[in-house]
Order: structure tokens, then sequence, then C-alpha cells
């Protein structure tokens, strides 16, 4: 790795990436009755990498889109309670030579610690990402499979039940799988 930074030009590859919102989605499936799965995703995203590799995003919960009106309420108040909890955060740390080949338009796979702060909890979860560096000075970053989300993680149980008992159903899956693809242009 030392040798990767040595060897990196510099002014790419210590750059800041800023995400478009627009072209990045996180996106989960609930199981509900123990056989349907439906897919649903965050509208609102923030997020950086800076020059050193600290990542940090935020996820507007208040964003939840699962294409129906009534579950995104649903959502919002009794799973997510966004009145008291806004937001999560996933914060990371990026080798720096990792950055150093994506500024160079290479791919790099890595398992990356990354914590999620959701619902007053923190986790450390261990995310397989793919990472793409574009011509462009752009850096995308996709997971390579899902990463199992599990609401007692995050205090979020009560919030599931919540759920089950106002929709009538059997079952909602405590354990959600989670898959990212982001996409960083380099900051100006």
């Amino acid at each position: 790795i030392l040798a990767l930074l040595l060897l990196a030009p510099c002014s790419a590859a210590l750059a800041d990436w800023e995400l478009d919102n627009t072209k990045s989605a996180v996106n989960f499936v609930s199981i509900k009755n123990d056989s349907v799965g439906e897919v649903h995703n965050f509208a609102s995203l923030v997020g950086f990498i800076g020059a050193a590799g600290n990542v940090q995003m935020t996820i507007n919960l208040d964003s939840v889109e699962t294409l129906i009106a009534v579950r995104n309420e649903r959502m919002r108040e009794l799973l997510f309670e966004t009145a008291k909890f806004p937001s999560a955060q996933l914060t990371a740390k990026v080798e720096p030579a990792v950055l150093a080949e994506a500024a160079k338009g290479g791919v790099v796979t890595a398992e990356l610690p990354v914590t999620l702060s959701l619902h007053g909890k923190d986790k450390t979860l261990t995310v397989p990402v793919v990472v793409v560096g574009g011509a462009d000075g752009s850096m995308r970053v996709f997971t390579a499979r899902p990463v199992l989300v599990n609401a007692a993680d995050f205090g979020l149980e009560s919030g599931v039940t919540a759920l089950q008992q106002v929709a009538g159903l059997k079952a909602i899956s405590h354990a959600v799988p989670v898959t990212l693809q982001l996409l960083f242009i380099q900051a100006e």
C-alpha cells in the first residue's frame, strides 16, 4: 500500500469526492408474510469522500420510497420515527491506495468496515464494495453483495411489530438486505 501511495499521482488521488444524489441509491428489501419481497429506497442522500479517505453519508429517512404513500408514512412514523431520528449516517475510512487506484480509472474490491448510525444506535458492519474509477474523475461504489441489517441491532423491533399490526400481516422480516449504488464526482 505504501508503494502505491508513493507512486500515485497526488493531485488526482488526494482530491475530495461528492456524492451525486441523482445517480446514487440505497435500496433495501422487506419480506412480509414469509414470502413477499418488496424493494424500497431512499430518495435523499448526501455524502462525500475526503482526501484522507474519510467517508460520510447521510440518508434522509423521511425520503423513504416504497411506491405506496401510506406505507411511506407508516415507515416514517412507526419504524424510523423520523420526528425523533430524521436521518441515518454511514461513516467509514477508505485506504488512500483505493482512492489512488480509482483516480487512475482502476477497479478495486474491498471488505470495508462501515459504521451505521440509525435510530440512536451505532453498529459496525462489514460491507463488500467494488470501487470503479471513471475517466471523468468520477468514482462508482457499489456493494458486491447485499448487506444484512438486523432491526434488533438498532432498536427497531417495536417499529417492525407496529408495521406488522397496522398492516394486518402475520410476519415482517427483521433482517433486511441492503445494497448501495453510489456515484461520487471529484470536487472542483
